[in-house]
């Protein structure tokens, strides 16, 4: 659906043609558009500022039915976000005035002041990310998709980046499961028939997939994922997925919290604190979903999927504060609040991994704490790592993918407030600050001396409001952020 394409505007007839305008600097040397987008600059309304944007309808001079100018800004100020707003915001503008396709036009390379790839990646995952809607419960389809976006080039970028097109819809149709599993109803996505979702698509993509049943959990002895499944009549699941390459030098596991729906347990969360609480499980979506990715891309690298699942419901069977729990590594752990459930989930997956398939490496993804947003806002993910290298490389694959992570600290003797007069450790602090950070070490008990990083995504999992690219509810962050993170291991860059 997302393609490059050469064009001649002057003989290519097009239904919608999309210009970008900088205020200072000409984004093209094609003379048919120079003198479009001088003619629009007549006009006292446009002058390629952001928000600004001007429609032409038969232009003289090429064939194409209208055409949409909007403003960039200043030449300097262009990122690859800007862009990926940019052309987001036109996919969301033609898909309410009910067209059905759209022609961008790329800026001609050099025009500015950044590379030709960041470009085209930045205008591909805006217009494809946009071109969708959450509407599996809609009696109703609330907008148009688009069935065509072209990305118009000149032949020489046509040919040289000709997969990145593919690549690019293949990335983004990954963020958009994430979303779709996370934005489901929690009755329609329990541990067991979540689980068979993502095995399903799993396979459809030739990935290695198994599920762990309560049975074969209980047989292995996980002890504290079994403990936050207790109290749900849904029981929990793992599901394993294998993504095995010829030649690969790496190895990286992905875990990723699947609390199908979090009533905090005994521990009840509060009426406000529990609604989206359906969302608890975006890390395991993100996490499948980036499997997923890799299986169609197929990177020199073997990366593992982990996605444990569990539903936390109180019940006269479910786990209570005070209650102590051996885990799947064989440490006992207090359970003093039921409500700090994730951690215990995902301290038996990464133990799991870690023994069964030693990993080069392991990174986990959750909705963890609520005071990972107070330290961050919704906006950002903070990641905590035993490895320097390992987090400086997660933090530049969100910067270059802004789903943007904050290196995040992990004193060793903050792990003082874990010690538990009763067993080894207890699942939460001793005090109230600070809870991101002894969540964060809590998890590291359980990953030995593997490298790992923990990238806590309370805060940008989900939006009440959207942007130009994203829908309000799941935002299906760390999809991308993984791709970028393993294609730049396969190549060592």
């Amino acid at each position: 659906m997302l393609k490059l394409r050469s064009l001649n505007f002057t003989k290519s007839p097009l239904t919608t043609l999309a210009l970008p305008v900088c205020t200072d600097h000409p984004l093209t040397a094609d003379p048919a558009l120079t003198a479009i987008i001088d003619q629009a600059r007549q006009w006292q309304e446009f002058s390629g500022k952001p928000k600004e944007r001007i429609t032409i309808y038969n232009p003289a001079g090429i064939r194409a039915h209208r055409v949409i100018l909007s403003g960039l800004g200043p030449r300097a100020e262009v990122t690859a976000e800007s862009l990926r707003l940019y052309s987001g915001d036109l996919v969301n503008h033609a898909a309410k005035g009910g067209l059905t396709e759209i022609t961008i036009a790329a800026p001609a390379p050099d025009t500015l002041e950044l590379d030709t790839e960041t470009v085209l990646r930045g205008l591909g995952e805006g217009a494809a990310l946009a071109n969708h809607a959450f509407e599996h419960y809609k009696s109703e389809p609330d907008r148009v998709i688009l069935q065509k976006i072209d990305i118009a080039v000149t032949r020489h970028v046509s040919g040289k980046y000709k997969p990145l097109a593919e690549e690019v819809q293949t990335v983004c149709e990954g963020t958009l499961l994430a979303r779709h599993w996370a934005n489901l109803a929690p009755n329609d996505k329990p541990p067991e028939i979540l689980a068979k979702e993502m095995a399903a698509e799993a396979r459809r993509h030739k990935l290695k997939v198994r599920i762990l049943s309560e049975k074969e959990l209980t047989r292995q002895k996980f002890g504290a994922l079994l403990a936050v499944g207790k109290g749900s009549d849904k029981p929990p699941r793992l599901v394993l997925m294998e993504h095995r390459a010829s030649g690969a030098r790496k190895t990286v596991a992905l875990v990723g919290k699947g609390v199908t729906f979090d009533t905090g347990g005994i521990n009840l969360k509060p009426s406000g604190s529990i609604t989206g609480m359906k969302m608890d499980m975006a890390g395991s979506a993100a996490m499948a979903a980036a499997l997923i990715t890799v299986a169609r891309l197929k990177p020199r690298v073997n990366v593992i999927g982990v996605m444990p699942l569990v539903e936390n419901m109180p019940s006269g069977r479910a786990t209570r504060p005070s209650d102590i729990v051996t885990a799947y590594s064989g440490k006992t752990i207090e359970i003093n609040n039921t409500d700090a459930e994730g951690r215990l989930i995902l301290a038996d997956a990464m133990a799991y991994v870690n023994k069964k398939y030693k990993p080069d490496m392991i990174i986990d993804m959750a909705t963890l704490t609520g005071a990972c947003v107070v330290a961050l806002g919704e906006k950002m993910a903070g990641v905590f790592s035993s490895d320097d290298l390992l987090s400086e490389q997660l933090v530049a694959a969100g910067r270059r993918t802004f789903e943007r992570l904050w290196p995040m600290p992990i004193p060793e003797d903050y792990l003082e407030q874990l010690k538990s007069d009763c067993a080894d450790i207890s699942n939460v602090s001793k005090g109230r600050w600070g809870g991101a950070i002894t969540a964060a070490l809590f998890l590291k008990e359980f990953v030995g001396d593997t490298p790992w990083a923990h990238i806590d995504i309370a805060g940008p999992a989900s939006i009440k409001k959207g942007n130009a690219y994203q829908t309000p509810g799941a935002t299906g962050f760390g999809v991308r952020l993984m791709w970028d993170f393993i294609r730049k291991l396969e190549t060592g860059n």
